[in-house]
């Protein structure tokens, strides 16, 4: 999974945050989050879903798997990142959406990007959704 995500930063870095192949197309980003074990700072691809300047979400599919990302963990054990969007990079805490403003959310997420209705349906885990609020 390394090599693969590190191919995903190098052409996000390269293209001011945009990619191709199955990413074609979709809102991209880096976080970068502290282990909760190991203290060593990881950087992860991910998509995510913006609702203003200083808030976008992001969600912990794992691609179905039946338990939570790596990255997940990491950041309900250390929730203040750094975020790359495009060409910059701030400071944002990350919150886990409540069950009801989650399963609200939820719907946009999948009407937005329907591979994430598939990820859902294929484990028995609730998918969990994270805020990522700027700060100052």
């Amino acid at each position: 999974m390394s090599d693969w995500n590190d191919k995903i930063i190098e052409e996000f870095r390269a293209n001011e945050g945009r990619v191709g192949g199955m990413f074609e197309g979709a809102r991209m980003i880096l976080i970068h989050h502290i282990g909760a074990k190991s203290g060593a700072e990881r950087v992860t691809p991910l998509a995510h879903f913006p609702e203003d300047d200083d808030h976008t979400v992001i969600v912990a599919s794992a691609a179905g798997a039946p338990n939570h990302p790596g990255w997940f963990h990491n950041l309900k054990a250390n929730p203040k990142i750094e975020v790359e969007v495009g060409t910059e990079r701030y400071t944002a805490l990350a919150e886990e959406l409540p069950r009801p403003e989650r399963d609200e959310f939820w719907k946009r997420v999948v009407a937005e990007s329907p591979g994430f209705g598939d990820y859902e349906r294929k484990t028995d885990r609730v998918i969990p959704l994270v805020r990522l609020t700027r700060v100052s």
